[in-house]
């Protein structure tokens, strides 16, 4: 073969090399993944959601909210008041997103990776465009509206839709302490088990179960106690936090494409699945 053809030949070849060598090296993105596993608990838990709202919209579950709503009153002495007012606190937003993002950046540094501050900044914009809007849609007051403002008669305090109340009176379906206890309690074990590794200290099954599951069991049960929910806000609360905790457990945080300047911070953070 000509000498010229052969360094012809061997430049398209390498430039074909150059071409394909970064599909080589990408990786797809896998859902990670959830227990119990398959994507029949989220319908269930969906399907659950829609059946209680559909259900107060055409007034029923009135009397269990009721009933939840007048023993809570009738127990509730000075004391179990101030000790479910300092526990619901647990379920206080702002406090959790500020607590998982200083971990979150605690950990990028350590880790030199800005991955671990992804879950805070997704569940801060997934409940933002769920808990708030469902708030605003449902416009239903809580059981104390009927003893300080707006002082509305028992039974106007029960019902859904009520667009004619100011806003800041009509937000109590779901309850966002609830769901945001589910969420955030969840990203803040996803980000403990991974920094206390980094320390040389490892996470029990145990403690992440705790961790994940005492603080919204305490938060639904002072939210209603307290008189600040409905029972039906709680459990709604319940259904949606635990659907929005699948989806970020799902997220495959290690494999979200990040930008090309921002790829030396890139390192992993959770375990890969299998």
């Amino acid at each position: 073969m000509h000498p010229g053809r052969t360094r012809a030949a061997s430049s398209a070849a390498g430039s074909v090399v150059a071409v394909r060598e970064p599909t080589t090296v990408r990786r797809d993105a896998r859902l990670r993944p959830v227990r119990p596993a398959g994507w029949w608990c989220d319908a269930l838990l969906l399907a659950g959601l829609v059946a209680i709202t559909v259900a107060l919209a055409n007034r029923h579950l009135f009397g269990v909210d009721r009933a939840v709503a007048d023993w809570a009153e009738a127990h509730r002495p000075p004391v179990a008041y101030g000790v479910a007012v300092v526990f619901n606190y647990l379920g206080q937003g702002t406090p959790l997103t500020l607590l998982t993002a200083g971990l979150g950046l605690l950990l990028a540094v350590r880790l030199h990776s800005l991955r671990p501050l992804l879950p805070t900044v997704v569940a801060f914009a997934l409940t933002n465009v769920t808990i708030g809007p469902a708030k605003v849609w449902t416009a239903r007051p809580a059981p104390s509206a009927s003893i300080k403002e707006p002082c509305l008669p028992p039974e106007q305090t029960l019902p859904l839709f009520q667009d004619d109340l100011p806003f800041k009176y009509a937000q109590s379906y779901p309850s966002g302490h609830v769901a945001n206890a589910i969420v955030w309690y969840g990203v803040l074990a996803l980000l403990l088990a991974p920094l206390l590794r980094s320390y040389g200290r490892s996470m029990s099954p145990r403690l992440v179960t705790v961790v994940r599951v005492v603080p919204p069991v305490v938060v639904m049960f002072t939210t209603t106690y307290l008189g600040w929910h409905w029972l039906t806000d709680s459990v709604a609360g319940l259904l949606l936090g635990l659907l929005l905790d699948r989806i970020l457990h799902r997220m495959p945080w290690n494999d979200l494409p990040l930008p090309g300047r921002l790829r030396k911070w890139a390192g992993p953070f959770v375990p890969h699945a299998g």
